[in-house]
């Protein structure tokens, strides 16, 4: 694992942290980098390790890629009326998001803290604030090759996406990104490693079936549709759905979703914890 890699290492360096993080540009001057050259060069370690990760690269890609080939080749589940393939790229695009975003960030965070890598962190420049400005970096540069490898696939299956909400589905990527990864680090900052590795994964379950991720809300019983709106999930594929499909800007998801983001961010800043 990437965390108990990176944990020996620094271990093996008197437990000092030798990242370009920790000691600003990399020269010997002691004197911490600019904010922007700090978060960039751990948003780059960040991007490194994730691509490093056979297992997040299985969560972040090959399965939503499995589960695109998967609902174009069916017609169960109900995706409700349309072309099947232009209700689900939108679906699985948000299901690769929360996989990058929540699932890989909050195993890797609680993994992290638990080999005193986060502590590490915890003592240089980069600060709370700027560990999650890289992460979301780091998570927006993965996506997009996500969202490349996924879309090429569902041009070949078929796709058509509305060329008019090219721009409102960008912004719901950029925002559901933030919430996700906010919420990734809620969780991965404030549980231990075991606890972290089976909710992130449960949840991941939960979005999947019944989160309003791959099939939509409509889809749902009444009974738990109106609930299933206010999840991050449902907000985030019906803001995909309604740009990608309908060519318009989901207002009620997205300050659904901006309330998620902006919640997450602050319960995380206030009781995330560098250390186990």
């Amino acid at each position: 694992m990437s965390a108990l890699r990176t944990g020996k290492a620094a271990g093996r360096n008197g437990g000092k942290d030798t990242s370009p993080v920790a000691s600003g540009t990399g020269a010997t001057t002691g004197l911490a980098a600019p904010a922007r050259p700090r978060v960039l060069a751990q948003a780059r370690f960040e991007v490194g390790t994730l691509l490093r990760n056979g297992e997040q690269l299985l969560v972040s890609i090959i399965l939503p890629a499995l589960v695109l080939v998967g609902l174009s080749a069916t017609t169960s589940p109900s995706l409700g009326p349309g072309n099947r393939i232009d209700v689900a790229v939108p679906g699985v695009l948000a299901l690769a998001i929360i996989s990058s975003a929540f699932t890989s960030q909050a195993i890797a965070t609680g993994f992290d803290r638990r080999y005193g890598v986060l502590r590490y962190l915890g003592v240089t420049p980069l600060g709370k604030g700027g560990l999650v400005a890289a992460k979301v970096l780091a998570t927006l540069a993965v996506l997009t090759i996500q969202v490349i490898v996924l879309s090429v696939l569902g041009l070949a299956l078929g796709w058509h996406p509305n060329a008019a909400g090219v721009l409102p589905a960008l912004v719901f990527i950029v925002l559901g990104t933030w919430a996700f990864v906010a919420l990734a680090l809620l969780i991965g900052g404030t549980l231990r490693a075991e606890a972290v590795l089976a909710l992130a994964n449960l949840l991941w379950v939960l979005f999947l079936a019944i989160g309003g991720v791959i099939v939509p809300r409509s889809q749902l019983p009444d009974a738990v549709a109106g609930f299933v709106g206010l999840l991050p999930s449902a907000a985030l594929g019906d803001g995909l759905r309604s740009g990608l499909v309908d060519g318009t800007l989901n207002l009620p998801a997205l300050l659904v979703l901006l309330a998620w983001a902006g919640a997450t961010t602050l319960l995380a800043a206030r009781l995330f914890r560098f250390d186990d």
